[in-house]
């Protein structure tokens, strides 16, 4: 498996996780993620790797399962725990070193508007 190496704008913060390939790429139309606009990969929690911790800020809402997580001092987004698969981080493909987001092609797109967990039964 190859290890990847992802970091905020200014460096505060660093990620280090096992990607072979960007299959799990994606992108969500939920109103927190269509304003982000960011593309994320999914990582099992524990094979992430977290340097400079103390450098996050956590932003919640609404159910509070995802919880996503930014630099204090650049504000760059750096992961989430996914509100649909809560065993998984979605790591900001923008910062892993060596990958240009733009190279990856087509990206599938999650319906986060109509999540199964926003429904009222």
């Amino acid at each position: 498996m190859t290890l990847r190496i992802a970091s905020c704008h200014c460096g505060a913060v660093t990620l280090r996780f096992p990607l072979e390939d960007f299959t799990s790429v994606r992108r969500c139309d939920c109103s927190f993620c269509r304003r982000r606009g960011a593309i994320a990969a999914s990582v099992p929690i524990e094979k992430l790797e977290v340097s400079g911790a103390e450098h996050l800020a956590l932003y919640e809402w609404g159910t509070k399962t995802a919880k996503h997580y930014f630099c204090k001092t650049c504000g760059i987004y750096t992961h989430h725990r996914r509100r649909s698969n809560p065993s998984e981080y979605g790591i900001n493909v923008g910062n892993i070193y060596g990958i240009n987001p733009r190279d990856l092609g087509e990206i599938p797109w999650s319906d986060g508007a109509n999540h199964p967990s926003d429904r009222q039964t």
